[in-house]
């Protein structure tokens, strides 16, 4: 898996004000948790972070200024609905050999039987149990030669050394929907003109 070296500096001021004038400064507003610890709030280089989760699951030595280091990864980013820049993230500390649940992009190789008939993924990404710094960065499964009416399950997915499902294995992941046939539009006028109603017939002029 990905890792990462970022700064982060302690937080000392809250509320909405503090976290404009973070974000202003390209800053992002973070806490950190796990074992039992208080959280730690602290603000990272918003461009940095921005990098780092491109990684899904990535994990970062975070190096806190005045403080310790913290091995962590995320758990939880809120960007801007309009704009997409990062609001706040929340970090879940972990150690090595520690287990964590975290969801794992599921990505696709191969091609579909012939017949235009379309991949429908249920579940973007598939909830796993693996080791934090061990945390696989996509799953891989084969779609080679599927027809239409197959459906891809959670424990139909080849998952690496270490990782075990935190779904159950029935849990439907990917499925293969029929291509559906649209009538030309030639054929669709036609139908549409017989099923009109025959327009009533124009009063004769009165002498």
């Amino acid at each position: 898996m990905a890792e990462v070296k970022l700064i982060a500096t302690p937080r000392t001021e809250f509320g909405k004000g503090a976290a404009r004038r973070t974000r202003r400064a390209n800053r992002v507003p973070g806490v950190i948790y796990g074992h039992g610890a208080d959280p730690k709030h602290v603000e990272l280089d918003g461009h940095a972070l921005m990098m780092a989760l491109k990684t899904p699951n990535v994990l970062i030595h975070l190096d806190v200024q005045g403080g310790k280091g913290e091995l962590v990864i995320p758990k939880a980013v809120q960007r801007d609905p309009l704009k997409g820049f990062l609001v706040h993230v929340d970090l879940l500390a972990v150690k090595k050999g520690e287990k964590v649940t975290v969801e794992v992009p599921v990505v696709t190789e191969g091609e579909l039987a012939p017949g235009g008939n379309l991949l429908e993924h249920l579940l973007n990404a598939l909830p796993v149990e693996a080791e934090a710094t061990h945390i696989p960065e996509s799953l891989t499964v084969s779609i080679e030669g599927l027809e239409a009416g197959h459906a891809i399950h959670a424990s139909d997915i080849p998952l690496p050394r270490g990782c075990s499902l935190a779904v159950e294995p029935d849990t439907g992941v990917i499925q293969v929907v029929a291509a559906q046939t649209e009538a030309p539009a030639e054929e669709e006028a036609e139908e549409e003109a017989e099923e009109a109603p025959a327009a009533a017939p124009a009063p004769a002029a009165e002498g």
